[in-house]
């Protein structure tokens, strides 16, 4: 049966004598491994949930350089609208395919350090490299021969304007931008493929990386606190995106720091790797994670579910019932046999006897293997727990992937859009160009709208909880997605600095229910031992086989879906539309067709 309120679900099980006895037996015995491991049955403190969300803190800094900068590089470098959008495609293309994998590796690492660390500390690599390569690409493409941005001379003569207008024939790319083909030559053949790489590998990696991290903080966190966990972790998340939007808003040209790097993009790409490492090392030093090869030694290791808790309630009613049939065969023995004839302690014995030789079995429902078939998880069974999963988690992975379109539509392009509709200005135009300058102050611009919409993602991350308590989950789902919704359509109609800063907040909003929602969910799913729900409510034998890690990966992974069905179609989208507009447009649609979709969620008892 499902049950009541959430907090009156979690309140029962810090009440339970028998949870509480069970935790204390597993603390107890974590804690005399070498390692002490104790503390992944212990409640954990608002300041535990920060120190194991740094993580995503650090990410979102590098993520916001990304959605603030990438697109108006490689605009910069002469990249068309829609060749921009296709660049965007890749990445998710890729992730869409390998983070399925990366999470069925997390959940069967073997490493000494743990299941999620270690591959979270690969795809962190990639991403430092990904830093280093997007603002620094040019550099290594002049290194490599390019010639940059070359302006054309005054000519002088006839033959002097025939020669220039045959070298534009001659020189002409697909990278360059039709309309700035007589303005000034563009060369950056090196430049775009190495900002490109650097882009691939930094959107993969802070895409992919946080479903190690959310997974780390699930598993070191008792089922009931999972609310508060991932509040936390989308808290951190919008100060990180706040306070890098706001790095990126700040002109680094006009101090010594910003000369000494090479301009404020660059500028702003060290610092924010700089702080992602930081962040990277207070979660990875915060908890210790119990190794795979452990774990299987030591039953007592595996994490407490709902399914441990009835089996071992079973075992408890099973001897309550063998000691009270013990009680009338002893009774009954003695009314029939002569004391003198065979001792107490031989009756007893018989007694014991009789009732052994018809035991019953504990009454163990078997419907669930808990973690055992987890970890022996074949490719085959992997693929078909990623393409027949459980309804509930079918339309939870629609609603997250109609989420993630209308998030992408607004963040990718966000800076862009300012840039050239509200600022009027041009990316394509020569540097040295008033177009060019004003696009410039409008990419600032939209840094600080960004930042407002990562503020906006923290305050409603720390109320969300309280909101699903009073509200229920449902209603705050749907409410929030119809709210964003709503300001994107009226950004898109009206593009001025106002409504820059008003509607970014929408924006906020969709972000935290993206951290938040799909994961509570799952961890509710997974803490309860099922994945379905009947029409009546009851709950129906759960999925076997499914990894925490692999449906976190599974329900994130709507992300790269997204990325790719956005990026393939946005480009034309602008296109017909003739304006940047269009993105605008594109998050509020996305946002309303989520919002519909967030209403067959299977809500559990939230």
């Amino acid at each position: 049966m499902v049950a009541g309120p959430v907090g009156n679900f979690h309140s029962g099980l810090r009440n339970d004598p028998l949870v509480r006895e069970m935790r204390r037996v597993r603390e107890e015995n974590a804690r005399r491994y070498k390692e002490d491991y104790s503390h992944v049955f212990r409640s954990k403190s608002r300041w535990d949930f920060v120190r194991l969300s740094f993580v995503i803190m650090g990410i979102e800094f590098v993520y916001s350089a990304e959605t603030a900068f990438v697109s108006p590089i490689l605009l910069g470098i002469g990249v068309e609208h829609q060749l921009m959008t296709l660049v965007w495609a890749i990445s998710p293309l890729v992730g869409f395919f390998l983070a399925p994998i990366l999470g069925t590796i997390s959940d069967r690492c073997q490493s000494r350090l743990g299941r999620r660390r270690p591959v979270l500390l690969g795809l962190s690599f990639s991403m430092i490299i990904g830093c280093i390569l997007v603002p620094y690409g040019e550099n290594v493409g002049q290194l490599l021969g390019d010639l940059g941005e070359v302006l054309p001379e005054t000519p002088t003569n006839l033959s002097h304007v025939l020669e220039s207008n045959l070298t534009d024939l001659l020189s002409y790319k697909f990278y360059r931008i039709e309309e700035e083909i007589g303005e000034h030559e563009m060369n950056y053949k090196w430049a775009i493929f190495f900002t490109i790489l650097g882009t691939l590998l930094l959107d993969f990696s802070a895409d992919t990386s946080q479903m190690p991290a959310r997974a780390y903080l699930l598993d070191v966190c008792l089922p009931e606190q999972h609310g508060r966990a991932c509040s936390t972790f989308s808290i951190m998340a919008g100060i990180g995106g706040s306070l890098g939007y706001a790095l990126g808003g700040f002109n680094w040209d006009g101090t010594s720091f910003g000369e000494y790097l090479g301009g404020s993009i660059k500028t702003v790409f060290t610092m924010v790797g700089v702080i992602f490492l930081i962040c990277l090392l207070l979660t990875a030093t915060s908890f210790r994670e119990i190794p795979l090869p452990v774990m299987e030694k030591d039953e007592l290791l595996k994490p407490l579910t709902e399914f441990a808790i009835k089996q071992e309630r079973a075992k408890m009613n099973d001897k309550i019932f063998y000691v009270k049939d013990v009680s009338k065969t002893f009774a009954l023995q003695l009314q029939t046999i002569d004391n003198k004839e065979q001792p107490a302690p031989q009756m007893i014995t018989n007694a014991l006897t009789e009732i052994e030789k018809g035991a019953v079995e504990p009454d163990i429902d078997d419907d669930s293997d808990s973690d055992d078939e987890e970890s022996s998880m074949s490719l085959k069974d992997f693929l078909k727990s990623v393409f027949f999963m459980p309804k509930s988690i079918a339309i939870l992975c629609l609603t997250n992937l109609l989420c993630w379109m209308g998030h992408l539509s607004f963040c990718l392009y966000f800076t862009d859009f300012v840039g050239e509709e509200v600022f009027k200005g041009n990316p394509a135009a020569a540097s040295v160009s008033e177009d060019y300058q004003l696009y410039l102050e409008g990419v600032r611009y939209g840094c600080y709208g960004l930042a407002i919409y990562s503020l906006a993602c923290s305050c409603y991350s720390f109320t969300i909880e309280k909101l699903i308590k009073i509200l229920r989950a449902r209603i705050v789902y749907c409410g929030g997605l119809l709210l964003d919704s709503v300001g994107m359509i009226l950004m898109a109609v009206f593009p001025n600095k106002v409504t820059v800063f008003v509607f970014s907040a929408t924006g906020g909003i969709v972000y935290a229910l993206l951290f938040t929602m799909p994961f509570l969910l799952l961890g509710q799913y997974h803490a309860k031992g099922q994945f379905k729900s009947n029409k009546s409510g009851k709950a129906q034998e759960p999925e076997k086989k499914r990894g925490l890690a692999t449906d976190i990966a599974v329900v994130g992974g709507m992300i790269f879906v997204a990325q790719i069905i956005v990026s393939l179609g946005l480009g034309s989208f602008i296109s017909w539309l003739g304006s940047t507009t269009a993105v605008i447009y594109a998050a509020g649609m996305c946002s309303f067709l989520a919002a519909i979709s967030s209403t067959q969620v299977v809500y559990m008892d939230l």
